[in-house]
């Protein structure tokens, strides 16, 4: 599924039960995501997929850069739960099971039903390590 950009609407909502959503409106089709089961959003040039925990993957016409700016624009306070990992993903903090920049991997996993392995620079991993470690859970 692939929802054009020139017509694209991007909101939030909050839900009785405290959830957040984000709505993708194109002219052809609607996609309403759940914030907090987003694993994690891949760039692939002028697309990005959003990846989410029942393994969902759709492509919106947004580079992650503008897809970033809207997570930070919408989310609001939610905005802390991702975090931009090199130039190719933006993550779910509460996902990541482990981070080994020697072998540039990250591994998202919810611990029963999915386990995502992503190539991340050395770089960027050693970053995401610096951000985790100051988080207090």
């Amino acid at each position: 599924m692939i929802l054009n950009s020139h017509a694209l609407v991007i909101e939030s909502i909050d839900y009785h039960m405290d959830k957040q959503r984000l709505i993708f409106n194109s002219r052809d089709e609607l996609l309403r995501i759940d914030v907090e089961r987003i694993v994690y959003f891949e760039a692939d040039g002028n697309y990005t997929y959003i990846v989410t925990c029942n393994k969902l993957k759709s492509a919106i016409c947004m580079n992650l850069g503008q897809m970033e700016e809207v997570l930070a624009q919408r989310l609001k306070e939610k905005k802390s739960l991702f975090a931009r990992i090199g130039k190719k993903y933006i993550v779910n903090l509460g996902f990541i099971y482990k981070i080994n920049p020697l072998k540039k991997q990250l591994v998202l996993s919810d611990f029963s039903n999915f386990t995502y392995q992503l190539e991340v620079s050395r770089e960027a991993l050693k970053k995401l390590k610096d951000i985790m470690l100051q988080i207090k859970f």
